[in-house]
């Protein structure tokens, strides 16, 4: 897995490279837990090259979905693949998280 940041107004844009699994996921939490981050109104997650996502990968995105609500911070997801993104549907994440078709659309949402 690799994970590259870059910032783009007040947003931070994460792109994920590879399979997010129970050992890239300690990679992950460690950049989400990143204090610097929560000055960002908006984390753009683009997983147009994530190929598998585990329940540990799951688990780290909600482990600070609250955490980024509290502060008002948006995390969008974008061009996620049909398989991906079914296992957000099937788990019912799809409701919780905000899952848009690409950054035009990502970058347009609402922090509210």
């Amino acid at each position: 897995m690799k994970i590259t940041q870059e910032i783009k107004d007040n947003t931070i844009v994460m792109t994920l490279d590879g399979e997010l699994d129970a050992s890239s996921s300690v990679i992950l939490d460690e950049e989400l837990a990143d204090p610097e981050i929560m000055s960002y109104s908006k984390i753009l997650v683009d997983c147009a090259k994530l190929n598998y996502i585990s329940s540990a990968g799951l688990g780290v995105f909600i482990s600070h979905l609250q955490r980024f609500e509290d502060a008002q911070i948006k995390l969008i997801f974008y061009n996620m693949q049909d398989k991906v993104r079914n296992v957000f549907e099937i788990l019912g994440l799809d409701l919780l998280m905000t899952i848009v078709s690409d950054y035009e659309e990502a970058r347009t949402v609402s922090n509210e």
